[in-house]
């Protein structure tokens, strides 16, 4: 299987899992323009799980490194396998929220907000799990984004000051419920992966790539659960159903596929990179998708068209401390 063998590709790796990360949002909104998110959804779990395949049985397989799919899956212990598929689990809750925070909020507040609270609370928890770089650089990066995401909240509420928009003000409250729970997950699936050694990893623990496959599984199972029940009791509008999910177009249905291929290459690539980097390290650059989210919301949705001069000054603040507290957390995996 592919292995990184250098800090400078991990980072490199990070720094695609945050934009993937940060720009899968865009296919909902593109979907959402005649698709409900809870539709959407099930696309999006469809396209993690068929990319999880792609995925496992092309770099997870070739090359003389580590152990290959089938070998690894076949050894993996029932304990592992149940650790992985609870972050699965985790992760569906925490981003089936989020996407509902997309749609009732936009990108620019819903990421920055969600993802970001969960950057700052995920960190702490794998880095006590497995500490790995510099403290100092690292949580002083941390503070930086916490500062980042309070800037982002004040430009949520100058965009809506005024407005009753109550869809909006739930939508804030998704998306800081989805980052206490998108906290968690990373540290399931990393507890499965013996994180010091990929090339002969620990017997019953699993390879990045198997992980990831488990990881999708987790996933698209627990949407069963999760999605159907948003389906019927939805947040905002009237409940959906699955005649409504088999009437769509191919095209929309690809979309929301295509969101999902998106976020597993980003979610992939940080599995991997995480022997390099460290699982906080490579969990905290990937979260820095809320500023890529951030960003497409700001200069392609125009999700802050007419709002006064101070909060643009505050999304220009907001982009400048996530970049610093980015840049103290990639120092700190150099130290």
């Amino acid at each position: 299987m592919f292995i990184v063998n250098n800090y400078t590709l991990a980072v490199i790796f990070c720094f695609i899992t945050m934009i993937c990360w940060g720009s899968w949002g865009n296919t909902q909104k593109l979907a959402g323009k005649n698709w409900r998110y809870e539709l959407y959804y099930w696309d999006y779990t469809i396209g993690i799980l068929l990319f999880a395949l792609l995925l496992v049985f092309t770099l997870g397989s070739f090359g003389q490194q580590g152990r290959p799919f089938i070998e690894d899956i076949r050894q993996v212990d029932g304990e592992c396998i149940m650790s992985i598929l609870a972050g699965g689990f985790i992760f569906n809750a925490s981003n089936i929220l989020l996407s509902a925070s997309v749609s009732m909020a936009g990108m620019a507040v819903a990421f920055p907000l969600g993802v970001g609270l969960a950057l700052v609370l995920g960190v702490i928890v794998n880095y006590m799990s497995t500490p790995k770089g510099d403290p100092v650089w690292l949580f002083v990066g941390v503070a930086f984004i916490v500062v980042a995401i309070i800037c982002n909240g004040m430009a949520a509420g100058c965009q809506n000051s005024g407005s009753s928009d109550a869809g909006t003000r739930k939508g804030i409250i998704l998306a800081a419920i989805a980052g206490v729970l998108m906290a968690f997950f990373y540290r399931f699936v990393s507890a499965a992966m013996d994180l010091d050694n990929f090339e002969n990893p620990t017997p019953g623990m699993a390879t990045p790539y198997t992980a990831f496959f488990i990881f999708a599984v987790g996933i698209f199972i627990s949407n069963f659960i999760f999605n159907t029940y948003v389906m019927k009791h939805p947040f905002i509008g009237t409940p959906v159903t699955y005649r409504e999910y088999f009437a769509g177009r191919l095209k929309t249905h690809m979309v929301g596929i295509l969101g999902g291929c998106i976020w597993g290459l980003g979610t992939a690539l940080s599995y991997i990179a995480a022997g390099k980097a460290g699982a906080a390290i490579s969990y905290a650059l990937g979260q820095g998708a809320p500023m890529v989210a951030a960003a497409w919301g700001v200069f392609v949705w125009k999700e802050f068209t007419g709002c006064r001069k101070s909060t643009s000054r505050l999304l220009a603040l907001m982009f400048i401390l996530f970049i610093t507290g980015l840049s103290f957390i990639i120092i700190s995996g150099g130290n």
